[in-house]
């Protein structure tokens, strides 16, 4: 404890991840330039408190628990936990007296995603009591959207347009500029010039993005395929997203998504390492937005234990890198088992083999024959649990129908009708 709070007090600043650290107010000095002004550490009437003694005056740091948006980090050369709030700063002169010069407090907020940054700083006089100035703090005028034409990026964009629609967060001044294809290789003019021309968002382009999240989470995919029944123009790459995202569906043909086919076919085309499996899919993207240790993770769901599609040349099962087998994984050779090639061509359904259940937006897709799949020839969702209730539910109307049809005609007698015979 004793060698973080001296760290703290020994730094020029801090760089607060969360945004709700003020900058410390002392300079940069060694351990021993502050042996020699005096540091005094310690907790006085249940609060923690560090004393930083100057020349003729001090600095008091106080410090509240409290915070739930915790800090840790190792910049210091040890782990750092950030686990308090700075509740308020006095400066005092070294005297009998240690009268008060100015004292600040800082006031924090309960903001987006859990985080409570810094609000207002204010200024104190001598009493402690009469405020002599302050600052309020909103971090930013301007949100600016930077993103790529690919399927995550068209993903955490709806997502924060959607949130961007609503709440505190609607009232910020919001631009967006997307890139069709990728924004690294796009020299400093480039950037320059997107920067200075871009657009404000639009009101169509949130109202979009709100359904398109919202269709997104649903629990029914066929909510996307209704989307595409009216215009996204005001996101004019959110369609080809979100139809690549349906095509991760299992297959109709082998219960393959198609990340899951192509990289089997790669491996079965000789990219037998999973670097060259990877840089072989990517090929075939329309635009790339699959990671590699994403990539790999799919390579070891199809490498289970019991009945797997693809293993290691040794027989092994494809264990994802990590910090301790990451040099293994790269120099590692891919194979396909009997079992992946009758997968791959469709004579067998990896959904009637996998156990394991995976989520793709709101729909959790598990295993069995039923349940969402990819149609590739026909570009579209297909349900067959779904169409024999359909089945069920028409033949059941049929039936009502054809008894209603077939019912005999009574024949009135002409007492029942009031009139005498």
């Amino acid at each position: 404890h004793v060698a973080r709070r001296l760290f703290a007090l020994t730094c020029e600043e801090v760089e607060d991840p969360f945004q709700s650290l003020p900058l410390l107010l002392t300079r940069q000095a060694s351990l021993a330039e502050h042996d020699q002004a005096g540091v005094e550490l310690g907790v006085e009437q249940g609060q923690e408190v560090a004393r930083v003694h100057r020349h003729d005056h001090e600095i008091v740091f106080l410090r509240e628990g409290g915070r739930h948006d915790v800090a840790v980090d190792g910049r210091p050369g040890f782990k750092t936990v950030l686990e308090d709030r700075l509740k308020s700063v006095e400066v005092r002169l070294l005297t009998e007296a240690n009268p008060l010069i100015r004292r600040y407090t800082f006031d924090y907020a309960d903001g987006p995603f859990s985080k409570t940054p810094l609000t207002r700083v204010t200024e104190y006089g001598e009493d402690g009591v009469t405020e002599f100035n302050h600052h309020s703090l909103d971090y930013f005028d301007e949100v600016v959207l930077w993103f790529e034409d690919d399927l995550y990026d068209q993903l955490q964009l709806i997502q924060l347009l959607d949130f961007f629609s609503r709440g505190a967060a609607k009232a910020k001044k919001l631009s967006v500029i997307v890139v069709d294809g990728y924004i690294p290789p796009l020299s400093a003019a480039q950037l320059k010039q997107l920067e200075e021309t871009r657009p404000a968002v639009r009101p169509e382009q949130l109202e979009l993005a709100q359904r398109a999240w919202k269709a997104f989470g649903s629990s029914d995919p066929r909510s996307i395929e209704r989307l595409f029944e009216q215009s996204t123009s005001a996101l004019p790459y959110l369609a080809r997203a979100l139809s690549r995202h349906l095509e991760e569906f299992p297959s109709a043909v082998n219960g393959l998504s198609r990340s899951e086919r192509e990289a089997l076919t790669a491996v079965q085309e000789g990219h037998t390492t999973p670097i060259a499996a990877f840089l072989e899919v990517a090929k075939k993207q329309e635009s790339i937005f699959l990671g590699d240790l994403v990539f790999y993770s799919y390579l070891e769901r199809l490498s289970g234990n019991d009945h797997p599609l693809v293993t290691l040349k040794n027989g092994s099962p494809v264990v994802a890198p990590s910090l301790t087998i990451s040099r293994e994984f790269v120099e590692s050779e891919l194979t396909l088992t009997p079992l992946g090639r009758e997968v791959l061509a469709g004579k067998k359904d990896w959904q009637t083999i996998n156990k394991k259940s995976r989520w793709l937006g709101g729909v959790e897709i598990g295993p069995g024959k039923n349940g969402w799949r990819w149609d590739p020839r026909q570009r579209r969702l297909t349900n067959s649990s779904l169409a024999k209730s359909r089945s069920r539910v028409k033949k059941k109307r049929a039936a009502k129908a054809g008894a209603k049809t077939s019912r005999p005609t009574a024949r009135r007698h002409p007492a029942a009708s009031g009139l005498k015979a």
